[in-house]
C-alpha cells in the first residue's frame, strides 16, 4: 500500500523559514518524480516544485529563489526547503509522486505565514 506522510507544517512569521519533509513508503521512491503543491480553500491546488527521478527541478515563479526541493531516495523522502516566506505562502502543501499516469498524493500540511 503506497502512503505519503507530509510533516513540516506550522506557524511563521514573515520572512522565516520552514522544511517540510515527505516520506514514502509502499513503492520504489527513486523511479517516481516528485512533487509540492499547495491549495487555498476555494482555490485550484497549484505546482510549487518538482524533482524527477533524473533530479531535473523544476519550480513555480512565485517561489523560484526562495524555495528548494530535494530527495534522498536512501530515505524515500522528499523535502521543501521554504525561505523568506510570505504571508501568500500560506496554504495547505501536498506532496504527490506521479509515474505512468498514477499519482499518489499524501494528506497535507498546513502552512500559515503571519504579517
Amino acid at each position: 500500500q503506497v502512503q505519503l506522510v507530509e510533516s513540516g507544517g506550522g506557524l511563521v512569521q514573515a520572512g522565516g523559514s520552514l522544511r517540510l519533509s515527505c516520506a514514502a513508503s509502499g513503492m520504489i521512491f527513486s523511479i517516481y518524480r516528485v512533487a509540492w503543491f499547495r491549495q487555498v480553500p476555494g482555490q485550484q491546488r497549484e505546482l510549487v516544485a518538482a524533482v524527477t527521478s533524473a533530479y531535473t527541478t523544476s519550480y513555480a515563479d512565485s517561489v523560484k529563489g526562495r524555495f528548494t526541493i530535494s530527495r534522498d531516495n536512501a530515505k524515500n523522502t522528499v523535502y521543501l526547503q521554504m525561505n523568506s516566506l510570505k504571508p501568500e505562502d500560506t496554504a495547505v502543501y501536498y506532496c504527490a509522486a506521479d509515474r505512468s499516469r498514477i499519482t499518489y498524493w499524501g494528506q497535507g500540511t498546513q502552512v500559515t505565514v503571519s504579517s
